[in-house]
Formats: C-alpha cells, sequence, structure tokens
C-alpha cells in the first residue's frame, strides 16, 4: 500500500514540541528584562531549525515549529483576536494524572468588541517554520475556533452579542479570514486544535457543560457547524484536519470516554480531511466509532503516548493497527503520538531525546506497516 502524497501523511504528530533549554533560558531572561525581543526571536529561530533537522531526521513528511514561541496552545491566538481581552478570572481545571492530580488555573479571556481577524496570526512564525522546511510540508496547528466558546469563561459580560449564535457567526469569519491569509503565505496544511469534541465524550463534561448554560448533549452540533462555517472556504489544495483532544498539561488529562458519543456525528458531517484521535490508553476507548469514518476521510490513530518516555513496542502498535482495520479501512489509517509533547511551555514529563525516539518509532512502524 503506498505512502499518502498530501496530508495526514501515514506517519504524522501533532505539533507541539518540548521547549528546547536555549528558549526556556531566553524567555526568562526576556521576561526579567534582560532580553529584548528580537533577542529573544533569534534564539527561538535558532531552536526551530534544529527542531526542523530533528523531525526530518526522523522521516516525517510534515514539519512543525514546536509551537515553541507560545506559551500555550491556544490562548497565545485567541488573545490577538480583535474583540477578545484577557480575564483575570482564572478558570478551574482538574487535571489527572498517573501521580496524582494536578489543579490548574487557566486563563481566561472576556469578550468585549465585535469578534474580528486584526492582522495575520502566526502569519510571521509561519514564514519562517516554510522558509527552513528544506522542502517538507509546513504545518500549521491553531485552536479550533470552539475554543473561544468553551474557554470563554464570563464570556457576554459585557459583550455585544446576544446569544452564540450571532458570537459564532463572527468567529466563523474571523477563521476563514485568517486561513485565506494563511494560504497565501503558501500554508497547506492546516490543523485545528480541540479540547471539545474529545471531552464531550465523557458524562461528567457534558453535565458541567449543561450546568455552565449550555446543552451538553448537542453543543458538539453547534461547535461542528461552527468549524465547517470557518473551513468552507479554505483556500484550494489546503489539508485540513482536526485533533481532538482529552486535556494535556505536563503528563495529564482532563477526562476519560470513548468516541461512541460523537463519532457519527463528527466523522460524517465535519468537512475535514483527516481526524487525529488519542488512543494511547483506555481512557480513549475502543476502535468500533470508527466504523463511522466515511470513505474519503483519514483517521490519524494516536497509538504512541506522550505522557510518558518508555517506547512502546512496534509488535503492540501494529497489533492494535490491525484491530482498528478491522472497523475502517487500513488505506483510510495514519499513526501518530497521541497529542503534542508541550502543549503549554511545560512541557510532558519526558526527555528531548525521549520525544525524538517516539517520532522515529512512528514513521519506523508507519513504513513496515504500509510500505
Amino acid at each position: 500500500m503506498p505512502q499518502r502524497s498530501r496530508p495526514p501523511f501515514r506517519a504524522d504528530h501533532v505539533g507541539s514540541l518540548l521547549r528546547p533549554r536555549s528558549v526556556r533560558a531566553a524567555r526568562a531572561a526576556h521576561s526579567a528584562g534582560r532580553m529584548t525581543g528580537a533577542e529573544l526571536r533569534r534564539v527561538e529561530d535558532a531552536a526551530i531549525r534544529d527542531l526542523v533537522r530533528m523531525q526530518l531526521d526522523s522521516g516525517l513528511g510534515a514539519v512543525t515549529d514546536g509551537e515553541i514561541r507560545r506559551r500555550s496552545w491556544h490562548m497565545d491566538f485567541l488573545y490577538q483576536l480583535g474583540g477578545v481581552e484577557r480575564d483575570d478570572t482564572k478558570v478551574a481545571v482538574q487535571f489527572h494524572g498517573e501521580r496524582g492530580d494536578i489543579p490548574f488555573a487557566a486563563e481566561g479571556l472576556r469578550i468585549t468588541g465585535r469578534i474580528a481577524l486584526r492582522h495575520t496570526i502566526f502569519g510571521e512564525d509561519f514564514a519562517y517554520l516554510k522558509s527552513v522546511a528544506n522542502g517538507a510540508v509546513a504545518k500549521l496547528t491553531l485552536p479550533s475556533p470552539s475554543m473561544i466558546h468553551r474557554r470563554g469563561g464570563r464570556i457576554f459580560a459585557g459583550s455585544p452579542y446576544r446569544d452564540v449564535d450571532e458570537l459564532f457567526a463572527d468567529v466563523a469569519q474571523a477563521y476563514a479570514d485568517e486561513i485565506e491569509r494563511l494560504g497565501g503565505l503558501g500554508l497547506t496544511y492546516l490543523q485545528l486544535d480541540d479540547t471539545t469534541f474529545a471531552t464531550l465524550c465523557d458524562p461528567e463534561q457534558r453535565a458541567g457543560m449543561t450546568k455552565a448554560g449550555a446543552d451538553g448533549e448537542r453543543v458538539h452540533l453547534k461547535y461542528i457547524a461552527l468549524v465547517n462555517a470557518a473551513i468552507r472556504n479554505r483556500p484550494a489544495g489546503m489539508a485540513v484536519c482536526t485533533h481532538s483532544c482529552r486535556g494535556n498539561f505536563r503528563s495529564a488529562w482532563i477526562a476519560s470516554g470513548g468516541y461512541d458519543f460523537i463519532a457519527e456525528a463528527l466523522f460524517n458531517t465535519l468537512e475535514v480531511d483527516g481526524f487525529f484521535l488519542e488512543y494511547d490508553d483506555d481512557r480513549s476507548g475502543g476502535f468500533a466509532p470508527l466504523r463511522f469514518l466515511p470513505k474519503g476521510k483519514v483517521a490519524v490513530l494516536g497509538l504512541v503516548t506522550t505522557k510518558r518516555g518508555a517506547l512502546e513496542s512496534k509488535d503492540a502498535l501494529k497489533r492494535r493497527i490491525d484491530q482498528a482495520a478491522k472497523y475502517v479501512p487500513l488505506e483510510q489509517l495514519c499513526l501518530s503520538p497521541q497529542c503534542g509533547f508541550a502543549s503549554t511551555e511545560e512541557g510532558n514529563d519526558l526527555t528531548d531525546a525521549e520525544q525524538a525516539a517516539k517520532l522515529r518509532l512512528v514513521v519506523e512502524t508507519a513504513r513496515e506497516v504500509w510500505g
């Protein structure tokens, strides 16, 4: 079976990478006023070149900048949208890890004006990545448009919006403008990172959404419509995937639950090319929901965990791919790590060497499975 010529690739990865020591030190110096923004960016540029080389050496067909210029995978983007401001009120999030729970005070936001795109967010970052990609596909990750609602806190307090539908119309347009501009810069591979779909597979999370004023049993349908509106006019030739995540902070997670609740609607009505799906442990459930994946779409199986450094065996990975192939043709499957290695600047509990070994494992296994 041939390798895929367009994204998602047989061997792929979610995007974020551990922040190199040089970047962590430079960020600390910048925060303390000992380094200018231009000096920090030069350090980041050098680190990104090294990270691209590591990805290429592993055999990946698409490379990212590791999101190392960001503090957070999503808030760094959302705060740059017109009409969005930081909110001092923190959003309490309870993460769960193998060594116990980790409380997290997430940054909040407020909507104080009409949502609009003021400039091409991450435009310079993508242009630099593309310039050092050495012919590989340069992949950019953005938070899903649904994140502005799920992480909004007191979202309507002081905003000009009367209801969610009015808000979502402007959010979709802002994203559409962003995607058009990124296409003009040469972007051909976009990934929308989303913690709404997978976390809503957890009954407790759905109950929490309902308690907060949304219909937890049906809000995913609104989110699907929002994403579709945002990407409907994407440039020809741009592949768009989504990554469904149950939370990723210092090797901990937020939610559990298989894809059964959301699979039929998500796979059949979300207008993306591929779905990056977490499947590294029992929290993600079984492969049966993959039976809803229609022809023409791809499921990227996140079988290699980024939560710990121990390396999975190729035989175990191949057995799990065989299990998934009972529900969807092998040609519609790809392989990746389950999530990013560092959704926030703190990163997960593994080393740079273990991270590189995980990516090599994905590539080697994919080659042996798909040719």
